[in-house]
């Protein structure tokens, strides 16, 4: 896989969420919207211009943002409400990467993900380069899904204290 970061691909088994959406348009946005059985205001439009087109896994309030930036007198609660209608209807997935922060992704498919600790950027592994093994030795439990969140910073890096 090739990780794309602001354009430039580079060698890496990390990909940006959705690169794949990246040329998406207001026409492209309102039939997705459409397929997924939300009604397109011109509010969720510009709501899912931002998060379909991103390379991040913005918060609710960076979302808000961006999205008041070209829209103004769009409200927080409508981002938030926006934002949660999206997860419903499975066009984002809500994600808790850390304690009392959620994120939004775009890439509903099966993947894991790895926080870079010196950016603070949230990067897609692809699902079959992490194996978890001994699933079945929780008894009783009949695993469905799992992901798993790796830390760590690119070597060569060192944190700050």
């Amino acid at each position: 896989m090739t990780e794309v970061y602001l354009g430039r691909p580079t060698n890496s088994s990390l990909t940006s969420s959705n690169f794949r959406l990246s040329l998406i348009t207001v026409t492209d946005s309102v039939s997705i919207l459409q397929q997924h059985g939300i009604q397109p205001s011109a509010q969720r439009v510009a709501v899912a211009d931002y998060v379909l087109q991103t390379i991040e896994h913005p918060s609710a309030d960076l979302v808000w943002n961006r999205v008041k930036a070209r829209v103004p007198y769009i409200s927080r609660a409508t981002v938030y409400n926006t934002l949660n209608l999206f997860v419903e209807k499975g066009l984002l997935r809500a994600l808790t990467l850390a304690e009392d922060s959620v994120v939004f992704d775009p890439n509903v498919e099966r993947h894991h993900h790895l926080v870079d600790d010196e950016t603070g950027m949230i990067h897609d592994v692809p699902w079959d380069k992490v194996q978890v093994c001994n699933i079945e030795a929780l008894k009783g439990f009949e695993i469905h899904d799992y992901q798993v969140v790796m830390h760590g910073v690119r070597k060569g890096t060192r944190r700050k204290a």
